[in-house]
């Protein structure tokens, strides 16, 4: 875990207020018995997360697709090749929604707008450096062009819910 106390204080914030201003359907699905605390969801989310990955295309049309994710700092980080249609998307329209699902055990589902990390010939964003330290850590040094060949991106979450029926299923 490798959030700080103030980055899980605003990601409870998040869960709670998403939430509450959740429909009533999603509110009959997950409540205080069956989600997770932020801590607890940080505990839960380490190593690589498959996500599902939702970006839209110039027609407005829904594109999903699967992407290595992983949640640092209460947010989700991705990556893919700069010549992926994903990255095209995410750089015309920043709007994306994530899932990541372990069957029936748990669903996290986040919708935000993406920052590019590590832009080609552009200024890195902050925190890019120490999580580059961390994918090359996880990956291996050379496993990318790092610089040239791939993009990365930090959504910024502006709502976040978590289902997790039983929480004893999940390794904490």
């Amino acid at each position: 875990m490798r959030e700080t106390p103030e980055e899980l204080a605003a990601l409870q914030a998040l869960l709670d207020n998403s939430l509450t201003s959740a429909t009533s359907h999603l509110r009959s699905i997950i409540d205080a018995e069956n989600t997770l605390s932020a801590e607890q969801l940080a505990q839960t989310l380490t190593g690589m997360c498959t996500l599902a990955l939702s970006t839209v295309t110039a027609k407005g049309e829904p594109r999903i697709s699967g992407a290595d994710g992983h949640f640092l700092h209460g947010q989700w980080h991705f990556g893919t090749a700069r010549t992926a249609a994903k990255a095209r998307h995410l750089a015309a329209r920043s709007a994306a929604s994530v899932a990541h699902l372990r069957g029936e055990n748990l669903g996290v589902f986040t919708h935000g707008a993406v920052e590019i990390l590590n832009p080609l010939g552009g200024e890195p964003a902050s925190g890019w450096p120490e999580l580059r330290a961390y994918l090359q850590d996880f990956y291996g040094g050379d496993a990318f062009d790092w610089d040239n060949e791939v993009v990365y991106y930090r959504l910024r979450p502006h709502w976040m819910t978590v289902y997790a029926p039983d929480v004893t299923r999940l390794a904490l």
